[in-house]
């Protein structure tokens, strides 16, 4: 199958009109994006926006040879008048299937919000999944389903639909995930480019033209990563948006419940809601074993929390009990760890406090601990294929 991108942005188009953000602002050229229509096989209409026949035009197609239009947003979509000789839009009630006389087979399938997804099936059995914007597949059952080829869908706005379609094997390592109904919620450029990857998707401009079946543009998914940062300089939240898009992620925390610490017990709090109901949560620091086993995404937040336990463990605030023996009990820990994440055949993410570019700390304890911290980033960071800085919310890429 063959199918061609008229617009790969939101409803509203981007930038939106009149809109001051920043993103809007530099939203120019070919990063400016038409609302989201597919043709596919130059028969086969996926919802009509408005220009669409001109955005056929400027991609080389026509709308002559489309047989049927099928709208997928919620309601009838963007108010457009329908171009002379192109079928009446119409809608496929879920579950249904479609055929065409082209050898197409269109099937519907439900949404967990308003609007309508579609599975197309080629003459020659290759496999589409195309979603509206904001929704993500609904009763999905593991099985019931065979992987698609390509999935155009929300990515930003609703990575979960990734996570839905990785757990039930409708989604593989070589599925081609295209970000669609892009808005204003991402600048475009690097940054978008750089999310996108990380969940194994990537966006194409308008008029792009993709061949159902070639992979080698797919993303390949980092194994490791470390994201560093500064205290509420949003590492937690960027190392959270790197496993989105997974399913059965098992959360990590390394701090502990620390009971009757009320504030403590907040910055708890706000992490789990921010969080998938569907992941998973270990309080631990007996990392190790964790990176030894087999099993889904590991996201570790943090290592410089493992690091106060382990100093704890070996006595390392005491001059005496550091000099003899602490300090090499703590640097075989630290090669201990290093060793598990060089090993590790999961997914890691990996959180830890960047804190060598502060004021210098007023005690001994606290210079050896920032050293040491210094020291462990460097050491994990060494094993990770991509390594990020997050400084006011942006992430910067240090490696991959």
């Amino acid at each position: 199958m063959e199918l061609t991108l008229l617009g790969t942005g939101a409803p509203a188009g981007l930038p939106r009109l009149d809109c001051p953000c920043a993103a809007c602002a530099v939203s120019l050229g070919v990063d400016a994006r038409a609302a989201t229509a597919v043709l596919v096989d130059g028969t086969l209409l996926l919802d009509l926006t408005p220009g669409a026949a001109f955005a056929a035009a400027r991609a080389g197609h026509s709308l002559g040879g489309v047989r049927q239009v099928l709208l997928s947003h919620p309601h009838d979509g963007p108010a457009v008048e329908v171009p002379v000789g192109l079928p009446q839009p119409g809608r496929v009630p879920d579950g249904r299937e479609l055929a065409l006389l082209t050898g197409h087979r269109v099937r519907a399938v439900a949404m967990d919000a308003p609007g309508t997804g579609y599975a197309v099936t080629g003459p020659d059995g290759q496999r589409v999944l195309y979603l509206p914007p904001g929704a993500a597949p609904a009763g999905l059952e593991e099985g019931a389903v065979e992987s698609y080829d390509m999935v155009l869908a929300d990515v930003v706005g609703r990575p979960d639909a990734l996570a839905k379609l990785r757990a039930v094997g409708a989604m593989g390592p070589a599925t081609d995930v295209i970000a669609v109904h892009l808005d204003h919620d991402v600048p475009p450029g690097a940054e978008l480019t750089r999310r996108l990857a990380a969940v194994g998707a990537r966006a194409v401009p308008d008029g792009s033209t993709l061949t159902v079946g070639v992979y080698e543009d797919v993303p390949d998914v980092p194994r490791r990563t470390l994201v560093l940062g500064g205290a509420r300089s949003g590492k937690s939240v960027e190392a959270e948006r790197r496993l989105e898009a997974f399913p059965d992620v098992l959360y990590v925390a390394t701090g502990g419940s620390r009971n009757g610490d009320t504030e403590w017990a907040s910055r708890v709090s706000a992490h789990r809601e921010r969080r998938p109901g569907s992941w998973r949560t270990a309080e631990t620091c007996d990392l190790v074993p964790l990176l030894a086993q087999d099993g889904p995404p590991l996201l570790i937040d943090c290592l410089s929390l493992w690091l106060t336990d382990a100093m704890d463990s070996v006595g390392a605030w005491d001059d005496t009990e550091w000099g003899d023996g602490g300090e090499k009990q703590l640097r075989e820990r630290v090669r201990e760890l290093t060793a598990a994440v060089r090993a590790t055949r999961r997914t890691l993410v990996a959180v830890s406090n960047e804190v060598g570019s502060g004021i210098v700390p007023a005690t001994a304890s606290g210079r050896r601990y920032r050293d040491e911290l210094g020291r462990l980033n460097a050491a994990i960071a060494g094993e990770c294929e991509h390594v990020l800085l997050v400084v006011a919310g942006q992430a910067i890429a240090l490696r991959g």
